[in-house]
């Protein structure tokens, strides 16, 4: 898959309302899941305890904490999308975010997105992408929502 590379507002211009591209599939193994609860202090026994999932989940094994899925966004973002001429990029927020499917551990998800909207801010440009966390195994989405990124391009 080749990135896009986007240099300048222009850039942006020809996604409007279309895909940009899709990420490749990236695996949620237990050990990502283990890490993540220990980042986040976040050890219900769903994510991390793979007896007792096993036993009692109704999913038969652990899955992945939903934020976990959403976290991924940046690195799956980088696979997509190469910027040039970049002073700094900030992240502005997260809107309609809705948490379709979990994640089993041992899938794998793969991002696709599309451009939603785009600001000139006066040297800053507002980028708003709607993106799907989407399950190889099963072909559903995992997760899905806008992303709003503020790109600080340098000035010629």
């Amino acid at each position: 898959m080749e990135k896009v590379v986007i240099g300048s507002y222009e850039d942006f211009l020809p996604y409007i309302g279309k895909e940009i591209g899709a990420s490749d599939y990236m695996l949620v193994d237990q050990e990502r899941i283990n890490l993540f609860a220990d980042a986040t202090s976040d050890h219900q026994w769903i994510h991390v305890d793979v007896e007792k999932a096993k036993a009692e989940s109704p999913f038969g094994q652990t899955i992945a904490h939903g934020y976990l899925t959403m976290s991924l966004l940046p690195v799956l973002w980088d696979q997509i999308v190469e910027v040039h001429n970049l002073e700094r990029m900030m992240n502005y927020g997260m809107d309609k975010m809705k948490f379709a499917q979990p994640v089993l551990s041992g899938q794998s998800v793969r991002m696709v997105t599309k451009l939603e909207e785009i600001a000139n801010l006066r040297g800053a440009i507002k980028t708003t992408i709607k993106f799907t966390m989407e399950i190889k195994e099963t072909g559903k989405k995992a997760i899905e929502g806008l992303a709003t990124f503020i790109y600080y391009f340098k000035q010629a």
